[in-house]
């Protein structure tokens, strides 16, 4: 690539950042809320008001909260066949391990206190564990693959002295998907869409020399096969399903799990009117205090309307949070206890990047 392409590249890169608030830095998007964040701590006397929300998940799922220990809160059902490994594991005990618990190839691996897709992979072979393993510092998980095409995020709350709860968002979710032409390049493909352009560095790392591969007429290829933002997945609100029969499903999934009050759950299924039904689906992931209302991150959306969208989700969590402190005699997590978790969280951070 000439000198004038790259440049060219590099400033159509840096637009398409600057024009779409979705790519903006994470601190940027939420300079406001952490003003009114101020001042509903103010309010509740602790900066770390959170921390009662889901009283059964270590730090309520705000950080460094173990994705294996919300797993064994949950009905197996529920989930993916999952299993927990540590670094120092012998990779011999691990493949009995998989064959015990019945999970084939491929499966997913992902970091037992993770962020933002961060170290999440799909393997297809055991070479491919064996490398993960021998450069992993941290715990993390092997997980079943689910096939699923459909991902969403569904958004719930429920306040500490009601039965049934809410649903407050639907995201969904489309992969960084590319359909061959018979010509172009993967690579090629990837570039035409803005979204993808932003993921290309991390794909050349992932595929290497296969993203020169043509693809044939009309083969879809999916180069990153789970719904998160940062790793290229388009988010769609999809709120506007939102009803009755929906509501109460996820009411009595969400019941079912200890304690749980504030929170996102990640779904795959196999289309609508099942998940409706509570069939043919699998709870990817339980994000508690943590979790962002993702549908805001649809590209329809302007940033004034993810703003209010935030600052009404940090409202319901400090009501949340200060109704589990009354009716259940629940302390807020002291500053002491606050900035350990922020510090821990600082080195997980170093290990997964």
């Amino acid at each position: 690539m000439s000198l004038i392409k790259k440049f060219q590249l590099i400033a159509r890169i840096q637009y398409i950042k600057i024009t779409n608030w979705e790519f903006w830095p994470f601190n940027i998007v939420y300079i406001p809320i952490f003003i009114y964040w101020l001042y509903l701590s103010f309010k509740g006397r602790s900066f770390f008001f959170f921390s009662t929300s889901n009283p059964s998940i270590k730090n309520a799922g705000f950080l460094m909260e173990s994705k294996y220990d919300i797993y064994e809160t949950m009905s197996e059902y529920l989930y993916p066949k999952t299993i927990f490994i540590n670094p120092d594991k012998d990779i011999k005990l691990i493949t009995h391990q998989l064959e015990a618990k019945g999970i084939q190839l491929p499966f997913i691996v992902k970091p037992d206190t993770g962020m933002r897709g961060l170290k999440v992979k799909l393997l297809h072979t055991f070479d491919e564990l064996y490398t993960y393993h021998s450069n992993a510092r941290f715990s993390y998980l092997i997980q079943e693959y689910i096939d699923f095409e459909n991902e969403v995020g569904i958004f719930y709350i429920r306040y500490p002295a009601e039965i049934s709860g809410m649903i407050t968002g639907i995201v969904g979710k489309e992969f960084l998907t590319i359909t061959g032409d018979g010509v172009s390049t993967i690579e090629t493909l990837v570039k035409k869409n803005d979204r993808y352009l932003l993921q290309l560095n991390n794909l050349s790392v992932i595929y290497g020399k296969t993203l020169k591969k043509i693809l044939p007429l009309n083969e879809k290829y999916n180069l990153v096969p789970y719904g998160n933002h940062s790793r290229g997945s388009k988010f769609i609100d999809l709120s506007d399903l939102i009803d009755e029969q929906l509501s109460s499903t996820i009411n009595l999934i969400c019941q079912s799990i200890p304690d749980f009050y504030y929170g996102r759950l990640d779904i795959k299924f196999k289309n609508w009117e099942d998940l409706k039904n509570g069939e043919n689906f699998s709870i990817i992931e339980v994000n508690g205090a943590g979790s962002e209302p993702t549908h805001i991150y649809d590209p329809k959306h302007s940033i004034f309307y993810a703003w209010k969208e935030i600052k009404l989700h940090c409202k319901i969590l400090y009501k949340i949070s200060l109704a589990n402190k009354k009716i259940r005699g629940l302390a807020f997590m002291t500053t002491r206890e606050g900035m350990k978790m922020l510090r821990e969280n600082k080195k997980q951070v170093a290990l997964l990047t």
